[in-house]
Formats: structure tokens, C-alpha cells, sequence
């Protein structure tokens, strides 16, 4: 009902203006004159006019549109509606014989555009009158800056001053284009370039950044990310175009920035042809389809149109949860079944695969929590190696045409159960794939953001309860990527296998897990040690320092795919690991976890125990820093802080550094 009195308000108001604009064009060209003896004349001829008029007003749509955020479009409105209400003015009076001059249209359609028009556009002239009144009284709003100066930052801009109350007083914008320095958009100044962030903020106390900048790259994203870190402001991000699904961009589209902003990682080239050859068509199974790699594995398998999509999982809700999302978005497009089991249980598995003849399987099923693994090696061992060798042994017997192994970083020169009982699951592969027609193979990555066990969800939630943040260690870094990315390139890595490759993914530069937990904080929109503090508890076990993601006698081969590389296959018997397997499951029942600790050391040569007697500790600074810059771990400053050590200590570094997972055996140096 309010809408329409409004309506009928702007409509009564058209009618005086019209009529005046009409009255005061006659005035002019008579010469301050009125002919009485035309008033009657007159009077018909504006009551018809004005008839017309408010029909092609509304025809124009001119009583539909929020005057509060008038725009040049709606300036193009009026002018149009005005010109088209004149013309058919001009036709009705000849036709009906009134003898009005010409020019009096003419002088009517400017005083029109000029009453109408201004009438329209005063609600946005005393709306922003009003706002600046309103900045005035409030000291504690927001100071707002856009980096970016194209389409998409106009349209905020626009959005921000029409609605300070809720998002902040605007200050300027930041552009890399100099030819922009000082100009204005929406009466707001260009400010500076990237470089001078940091600087603006101060000066004009910024507390919140919107990036709106959608069709820059990753890579130019990260950088400006890292430059707004460093103001302590609140950052926000407007995703790229591709990211909006309606295609309009405003405000409601800007999200906070996440840890996948500040990795930085452009998005993967997928070369389709390859991978629909073995996908498109086929039955495909994906172990451990439910959990957060196995399901992001499922979307993007679904997109390659294959006939028959198995999700196989021990866990039923998560399984349930992927088979939803896919029956929605693709319906009948191909057959979705779900299969509750576990990898464990052998003869399920080879039931399965005889009733379903997969042509392809992802293996992602595994245990992956490493200090639970620790705590739980025999859980680790039959889960991961005996699970992984019934479904490789099930893929031999069905013929499976490709069989993609998911493997881990933390499988390189293992300190800890979970990447032993990983690298026995690779060495079963590649052996496999010695002697099977199915093509055997795996890939290795690192950490993914946001998985099952993942470090970021832990932060969140410890931040959302106001801390602390807890770290295991100062100078612990890892290696991270998103898990769709992953997951494509897992997909793509299949596509180029022949049989016992071990694909290693490229993960990027490494990530201080400790800056990691600063930005989090940062980007909620508070301070590290002062809103919430960071404690630092110390390595758990088995946990390094760092993740390596090839060993050395693996060496490492370029493919066609700048993100993959491929170490070169082991030469390993199967039927030797295999015989040696037998006699591990033989001592599960009745050995204890360190029997079972000292078993996998023989099965697995680089597996190096920290908590070992058997561990070499290094005994130099020197030989630490060697071993350190060898495996291009080690920065600076570490460096640094351990020849400090020496000079301090004499010569000898003993067991804290080793403490640290500086520690070498005959097997791994």
C-alpha cells in the first residue's frame, strides 16, 4: 500500500509539472503575454497533452523505479519519455487543428526534462544530504577503501555511499594505472597505487579493504592480499565474475578473504580430450568417495559424463551427503550408486567388483590423522596397506583398466606410522603394476585446505572461541592446495598414466603453519597476540618440520602438464612385498604397537622413528645445515639460528635439534 501512494504522489506531481512546463513555454513565447480570449483553448489542449503524457510516462516505465538510486539511466529515461510525449503532443495538435506554435514544444520538452528530471533526482540529493549528516554524529563508522577503479568498483562505490549507515563512509580507491592518480569515480579520489596501501590506511584510518579487482590474476590477488595484511584492516574480496552466478556483481557478493586468496594458486588448465578418453562412458568407483578429497573427486569425475559412478565408503553419512548433491545438480545424466563397506573386509571388496566391473578406481580411502596413526599403528596397517592391497588385488582380478592410488607428501622419508604404511600402499602399486595389464599408479600432494584433519578448520574454530590458536612449532611449514585443485589434477594425472608412475604434484612454495595462524586471525578481523594469542605446544609425534615430496632416488621427469611431474618407477618384486605383508598381518593380533613400529622400519627402509634409539642424531651445526640445504628446506634464518647454536654450544649439536626433526639415518642421507 505504501508503494502505491508513493507512486500515485510521483504521478501527481508529473501532472503540475508537466502542465507547468507547458504554461510556462506558452508564457515565454508570447512575451510574458497570455491571449485571455485562448484560455478555454488552452485549457483543453493541457488537459489532453497531460493525458498523453502521464500514458507514455508510464509506458516508459517512469513510476517503476527506485529515485533514490537515480542514475544516468534513469536520466535516459526521462529524456525519452519527455521527447516521445512531445512528438505525439505536436501530431495530436495538428491533427485536431489547434493553432500552437512549434517552438512551444520545443521550450516545453527542456523546462519538462529540466522539472521532471530534477524532481526525480532531488530524492538522491537530500538522501545524500541526509547520509552526510548522519557521518557527521557518528565517529566510530567504518573508513572504507576499494582497490580496483573499473566497472565492478563503481558499482560498490555506488552501493556503499547510497548505504553508509550499513557499509562504512568511502575514502578513495587504489589503481595501478598513474593516468588514474586524483581523478574521481562516484566523487570519491584515486588515491595512490599498491605501494602506497599501507601509507593510506594510516592516513585516513582505514578499517575495512574491499579488493574489486575480478579479472586479475591469482597470482596479482596474493600480492595485493599480503599489502592489505599489513594495515591490520578488515579485507574483503569481491570473487571473480565466473564465481557470481547471476552475473551482477554488488555488495552481497563480497566475501571475507580465505587462506585460498593468500595461497596465490592460479586455476588448473585440465586438458578435457585426455581425460574424457578414460572417463566418459565408463564405470568409475572412487574409495572413500564420502570424505573430503573422495567427494571432490566425485564432482569432478561427474562432469566427464562417465556411465556409472560408485561411491564406496565405510562411512554412510558423508557417502549420503555426496550422493544428494549429485542426484540434484545431474539427475539421470548418468547411474549414481552407493556402496557402504569397508576396504578391510576383503571379500566384500572382490564381491563388488565382480558384480560391478569398475573400468576405473580412485582409491582415496585411508586413515590420514597422524599423531591417531601413532597412537594406533595396527589400525594404520590394516587400513591403509591391507585396504589399499585388497582393492589393488581386486582391480588385478577384474581387469580394471586404471587404478589411481591417492597418496601423501608425508610418505617421503617417513618419521611417523601413517607415511610408513602410506609408502608400503605406493610400493604396492607400483609393484602391482609390474606384472598386472591394468594400468597401476599414484599421486602425491600435500596438505589440502580445508579437509577432513586439516589445520585451517582448526583455527577457525579456535578463533570463534576466542582462542588461543595453538601451534606445534614456530618454524613448522607445510605444503598446501585447494581441493578442487587437487582433485583435477589427480583426475588429469590419471589420464597420463601407463603403469607404475608415481605422479607428484606440484604444491607451490611451502607455508610457515605459524604465519598461517596470523593471517586467519588477521583476516577475522583481529590482532595476533593482542585478540587472540598463538600458543606454540610443541611437535606432536611423529610430525616433522617439514614435508619433502620426492625421494632422492626417485628423481623427477617433467610431463605435458606444467603442475605434474613424475618420479620414476621402484623396482620392486611383488611377490616378495607381498610374502613380506603376510608375515605383518600375521603379527598384528599378537604384537604390540612397537613390535609392529619395528616391523614397518624393515618393510619400509626410509622410515626413520624419532622416538627410536636406533636414530643417528647429527652431530654438527655443519652437518645440520648440509643436510638442511640439501633438501631445500631450511631458510635464512634457521641457518642462522643454528650456527648461532654452534658458536654458543662449542661444536656439538645433540639431541634438541634432533628434537626438531634435523636427524638423518644410513637409509635417507
Amino acid at each position: 500500500m505504501k508503494k502505491v501512494y508513493r507512486k500515485a504522489a510521483v504521478a501527481f506531481w508529473d501532472v503540475i509539472l508537466v502542465n507547468l512546463a507547458l504554461v510556462l513555454a506558452i508564457f515565454i513565447h508570447n512575451e510574458g503575454r497570455i491571449d485571455i480570449g485562448r484560455l478555454g483553448e488552452y485549457a483543453y489542449l493541457l488537459v489532453a497533452i497531460t493525458g498523453i503524457k502521464m500514458i507514455v510516462f508510464k509506458r516508459f516505465q517512469l513510476y517503476s523505479s527506485l529515485w533514490e538510486y537515480a542514475s544516468i539511466e534513469e536520466l535516459m529515461k526521462v529524456v525519452g519519455a519527455v521527447f516521445v510525449g512531445n512528438v505525439i503532443g505536436v501530431v495530436y495538435s495538428t491533427l485536431t487543428t489547434f493553432d500552437i506554435f512549434f517552438g512551444i514544444y520545443l521550450v516545453s520538452f527542456v523546462f519538462e526534462i529540466a522539472l521532471i528530471g530534477g524532481n526525480r533526482f532531488s530524492y538522491r540529493i537530500l538522501r545524500r544530504i541526509k547520509q552526510s549528516k548522519s557521518l557527521v554524529r557518528q565517529d566510530d563508522h567504518d573508513n572504507v577503501l576499494i582497490i580496483g577503479c573499473g566497472s565492478t568498483a563503481s558499482l560498490i562505490a555506488t552501493e556503499i555511499k547510497s548505504n553508509p549507515r550499513q557499509y562504512g563512509h568511502l575514502i578513495g580507491y587504489i589503481s595501478d594505472d598513474s593516468t588514474k592518480y586524483g581523478q574521481t569515480i562516484a566523487g570519491v579520489k584515486v588515491l595512490g597505487n599498491r605501494y602506497d596501501i599501507l601509507s593510506i590506511a594510516k592516513r585516513h584510518h582505514i578499517n575495512e579493504i574491499i579488493v574489486a579487482m575480478t579479472s586479475s590474476s591469482k597470482e596479482l590477488t596474493k600480492e595485493l592480499l599480503d599489502e592489505c595484511k599489513r594495515t591490520g584492516a578488515k579485507v574483503k574480496i569481491m570473487p571473480g565474475i565466473t564465481e557470481v552466478i547471476d552475473g551482477k556483481v554488488g555488495m552481497n557478493n563480497i566475501r571475507n578473504v580465505e587462506i585460498e586468496d593468500l595461497l596465490g594458486r592460479d586455476p588448473v588448465n585440465l586438458n578435457n580430450s585426455e581425460i574424457a578418453s578414460y572417463i566418459e562412458g565408463k564405470t568409475v568407483m572412487v574409495t572413500g568417495g564420502g570424505g573430503s578429497i573422495g567427494s571432490e573427486l566425485c564432482r569432478q569425475i561427474a562432469k566427464f559424463s562417465p556411465s556409472k559412478l560408485i561411491i564406496l565408503d565405510i562411512y554412510e553419512n558423508n557417502a549420503y551427503d555426496i550422493q544428494n548433491e549429485l542426484s540434484r545438480e545431474y539427475k539421470d545424466h548418468f547411474k549414481l550408486e552407493v556402496l557402504i563397506a569397508s576396504v578391510r573386509d576383503r571379500k566384500a571388496i572382490f564381491r563388488i567388483f565382480e558384480a560391478h566391473k569398475p573400468h576405473v578406481v580412485f582409491h582415496a580411502a585411508a586413515h590420514k590423522h597422524v599423531p591417531l596413526m601413532e597412537r594406533s599403528p595396527k589400525e594404520a596397517i590394516k587400513n591403509n596397506v591391507f585396504g589399499t592391497l585388497n582393492v589393488v588385488e581386486a582391480s588385478n582380478e577384474s581387469q580394471v583398466e586404471r587404478f589411481v592410488l591417492i597418496s601423501t607428501d608425508k610418505a617421503v622419508n617417513p618419521t611417523n606410522v601413517m607415511g610408513a604404511s602410506k609408502r608400503l600402499c605406493e610400493m604396492i602399486v607400483q609393484s602391482m603394476a609390474a606384472q598386472s595389464k591394468t594400468k597401476f599408479v599414484g599421486v602425491r600432494f600435500g596438505n589440502v585446505l580445508g579437509s577432513n584433519g586439516s589445520v585451517i578448520p582448526l583455527f577457525k574454530k579456535q578463533i570463534e572461541e576466542g582462542g588461543p590458536v595453538t601451534v606445534t612449532h614456530k618454524d613448522i611449514i607445510r605444503y598446501f592446495m585447494t581441493i578442487p585443485e587437487a582433485s583435477q589434477l589427480v583426475i588429469q594425472a590419471g589420464g597420463m598414466a601407463k603403469g607404475g608412475e608415481l605422479f607428484i604434484l606440484n604444491m607451490g612454495d611451502p607455508v610457515r603453519i605459524y604465519d598461517l595462524a596470523e593471517d586467519l586471525i588477521r583476516l577475522s578481523g583481529l590482532k595476533p597476540h593482542e585478540d587472540i594469542e598463538i600458543l606454540v605446544t610443541g611437535l606432536r609425534p611423529g610430525e616433522k618440520l617439514y614435508e619433502e615430496l620426492l625421494m632422492a632416488e626417485e628423481g623427477m621427469q617433467n610431463t605435458n602438464h606444467e603442475k605434474i611431474f613424475i618420479g620414476s618407477p621402484s623396482d620392486i618384486n611383488f611377490k616378495i612385498l607381498r610374502a613380506n605383508l603376510e608375515k605383518m598381518m600375521d603379527l598384528i593380533p599378537l604384537a604390540t604397537d612397537e613390535e609392529v613400529k619395528e616391523r614397518l622400519t624393515v618393510l619400509v627402509p626410509t622410515y626413520s622413528r624419532l622416538d627410536a634409539p636406533s636414530v643417528k642424531t647429527v652431530q654438527s651445526s655443519e652437518d645440520v645445515i648440509k643436510f638442511k640445504e640439501q633438501k631445500r628446506f631450511i631458510d635464512a634464518q634457521s641457518v642462522s639460528r643454528i650456527r648461532k647454536s654452534s658458536i654458543e654450544s662449542g661444536t656439538e649439536v645433540y639431541a634438541n635439534l634432533a628434537k626438531e626433526n634435523l636427524v638423518y639415518s644410513s637409509q635417507n642421507y
